[in-house]
């Protein structure tokens, strides 16, 4: 990757909604199931591993079996739709396995993820075994459970489902979801190989979520945005509401700096459950800044403060001052286990930070042409991704390949493409009924900011467009959605392996 920083003039300064909702014509409200091929991955060839592959597809298809939110176009946010209570009881049947591990719970717009992964990686550096449950997957449902930064093999996964399928059964008059099975499987898995901690990333908001039966060491919001707005609600207070619904009395919070309405908002509900909350940046000293350096090239530096700990000029590993402040929250979150009794080696930790990799964020998947991925799937998000892509990356142009959801904040999203990209190609992730039209996306493109953009059916069309687009110097970023970017992945790993 090349390193000289490059900034670009852009001729649009149209202001940020979050507004601007499309709608598909005609969509199915069920999800639509990936093949379990695509979930399976590469066959093996002698009869012990056909076995294993045989069990881990029966697995697979019980699963894609059941209500997946994450794939529904409409999804009602109440008590019957995502019900704890019903969360609890497939853990009570299973032995309550949440119950017999430290955690940290992490909650948040945009960064979680990142966050999570950092976290992880430093704890496992300092030699502790760490579980690691994210969402979503790119290519593998196991990728969502891990534990020191191996995902869960086939047969265990397998192993899993069958001990699970019994009780799913016997709660037929009120089945658990998708998410649920998988966060009560990632919990059954951590509890049954003993792990020291467990970092997990919740799913969709945080109050109703189904990972907030944990009795964390540590809670930590990462930055707040407009997303979810059908489900979470459209304010930023509202959202941050739902957000802070993971704080637990005397358990400590902690969170990056928020807009006013956020802050306020994470405040009130710490206050109400009297969670002792923390923002990184205030109440903990925090810095960071960009530096350009002849052989490190573009990269940020962090440093942080506290009565336990004193971290200073450390090198964040994940492109993007957006991912400083997260690295920022990852160090306050070993703080706050150091201060709980935890542990571990700070040298050792910050060793293990420099191992971090989160598969689907600035992701180099092809070097001919240059192809970044990058799971950007709302407006911040993707503005923090094109001014890291400015700051880290030398290219001529930039032609962004873009899918998204209609229900998320389109209006916004085209706002940062429209900033960002040099050319734009519209297209659509396959199997999946969330996903908006092309041509509607182009249409509300062109006819807001006044640009021409191309529009492609699916992403092998639009790599095809763009690729004979593009010179040497130029790059192709795919993003937008996690759903189209996992095609993308999944197109150049097979391109590869022929």
């Amino acid at each position: 990757m090349a390193t000289l920083a490059k900034t670009k003039k852009r001729a649009s300064k149209a202001k940020l909604t979050s507004g601007g909702v499309l709608q598909r014509r005609s969509s199915p409200t069920t999800s639509v199931r990936p093949s379990v091929a695509v979930e399976r991955g590469v066959r093996p060839a002698n009869a012990s591993e056909d076995r294993t592959a045989r069990a881990y597809a029966k697995a697979v298809d019980f699963l894609l079996q059941q209500t997946d939110y994450e794939r529904m176009r409409i999804v009602r946010y109440n008590t019957t739709t995502f019900n704890l209570d019903r969360m609890r009881l497939l853990l009570k049947q299973l032995g309550n396995p949440h119950l017999e591990f430290k955690s940290i719970h992490v909650a948040g717009t945009k960064g979680k993820g990142s966050t999570c992964h950092m976290v992880s990686a430093m704890l496992t550096g300092a030699g502790l075994k760490t579980g690691l449950y994210t969402s979503p997957h790119l290519l593998d449902m196991r990728e969502r459970i891990a534990i020191n930064d191996q995902m869960i093999s086939e047969a265990d996964f397998a192993a899993l489902v069958k001990r699970i399928e019994p009780v799913v059964r016997k709660m037929a008059s009120d089945p658990p979801t998708f998410f649920e099975l998988m966060t009560a499987m990632a919990f059954l898995h951590f509890s049954e190989q003993n792990v020291d901690i467990a970092v997990v990333e919740t799913g969709l908001g945080g109050r109703l979520d189904s990972t907030n039966v944990l009795d964390p060491e540590v809670t930590a919001i990462t930055n707040i945005s407009y997303d979810h707005m059908a489900v979470l609600g459209h304010s930023l207070a509202k959202i941050a509401e739902e957000k802070a619904g993971i704080f637990k009395k005397d358990v400590p919070a902690l969170s990056v700096l928020q807009a006013p309405e956020a802050q306020a908002s994470l405040e009130r509900v710490a206050r109400s459950v009297k969670a002792p909350l923390e923002f990184v940046g205030a109440d903990i000293e925090f810095s960071f800044r960009f530096e350009l350096a002849r052989v490190a090239g573009p990269h940020t530096r962090v440093s942080l403060q506290t009565p336990l700990t004193r971290h200073e000029h450390l090198t964040v590993p994940l492109m993007g001052e957006h991912q400083a402040v997260n690295c920022g929250l990852a160090l306050a979150i070993l703080d706050k286990l150091k201060a709980r009794g935890l542990k571990f080696d700070d040298v050792k930790a910050v060793e293990g930070l420099k191992q971090v990799c989160v598969p689907g964020r600035t992701e180099w998947i092809s070097t001919r042409p240059r192809v970044m991925i990058d799971g950007a799937h709302n407006a911040a998000s993707l503005q923090a991704l094109f001014k890291a892509i400015s700051q880290h990356v030398s290219y001529d142009s930039m032609v962004v390949i873009f899918g998204c959801n209609c229900d998320k904040d389109v209006s916004g999203m085209l706002e940062q493409v429209s900033l960002g990209a040099d050319k734009v190609i519209f297209t659509r992730s396959s199997n999946n009924p969330k996903s908006a039209s092309p041509d509607e996306l182009s249409n509300a493109y062109t006819d807001r900011f006044g640009k021409m953009a191309q529009v492609a059916p699916c992403f092998t069309e639009a790599l095809s467009i763009a690729t004979r687009a593009i010179s040497r110097e130029d790059v192709i970023a795919v993003t937008g959605s996690f759903y189209l970017i996992g095609e993308a992945k999944r197109y150049f790993m097979a391109r590869t392996s022929v």
